[in-house]
């Protein structure tokens, strides 16, 4: 079984993506592929570089993220023409991982962790969308702790996304992170015992 693994920013997504791996889940990050997409000598990083200018470099040739970061994240228009250039490059680098993965395993379950799932329209590709959720606030919270954000810049980072209740509607399960990790844990149990009756929903 393929799933979708979402959330909000500062959710805890990826505490819950270890969780899932402890018990035997293969997890493809789309954040990590991300990462590799726009290392140096990869095309989208040529790209990017060619539309953003040489300033979103460190002086090593690596990304920086925070420098192109307060461009996108201040400019929806600026931000749509990032992802036009790295979105494709993701998405094509998690199938390949997804299609190794199954033809190794094609019982174990495989878990495609994408924050952007649902902004994406990407959730008909899975079997079910497991979304990591907590409260807004809590989430403005630890994203500004996380990543010594000003409110405001925290509040820009939100509005990038779809609003986390938005996301807890369209969901099929909701793990709520709000808690303790041991109640967060519990729930990733009750997710994976839940996964053998795929007709009922999980919700909070």
């Amino acid at each position: 079984m393929i799933i979708g693994l979402t959330g909000g920013i500062a959710t805890g997504k990826s505490t819950v993506a270890a969780m899932l791996r402890e018990r035997g889940a293969a997890i493809v990050d789309a954040d990590r592929v991300a990462r590799e997409v726009v290392e140096p000598g990869q095309p989208a990083l040529r790209e990017i570089v060619r539309r953003f200018g040489p300033g979103i470099l460190n002086d090593d040739g690596t990304l920086n993220r925070r420098k192109l970061g307060e461009i996108v994240f201040a400019d929806p228009a600026r931000r749509k023409e990032l992802e036009a250039i790295t979105h494709p490059a993701i998405r094509e680098r998690m199938r390949e991982r997804i299609e190794t993965l199954r033809a190794e395993d094609p019982d174990r379950l495989i878990v495609a962790d994408i924050p952007l799932l649902f902004e994406g329209g990407h959730e008909r590709n899975y079997a079910c969308v497991l979304l990591v959720y907590v409260p807004r606030e809590i989430q403005k919270r630890r994203l500004m702790q996380r990543d010594g954000l000003t409110e405001e810049e925290a509040e820009q980072r939100l509005a990038a996304q779809m609003d986390i209740e938005e996301k807890k509607r369209r969901a099929d399960y909701v793990i709520d992170n709000s808690g303790t990790p041991e109640e967060t844990a519990r729930q990733v149990e009750q997710f994976l015992r839940s996964l053998d009756k795929p007709s009922k929903r999980m919700k909070p």
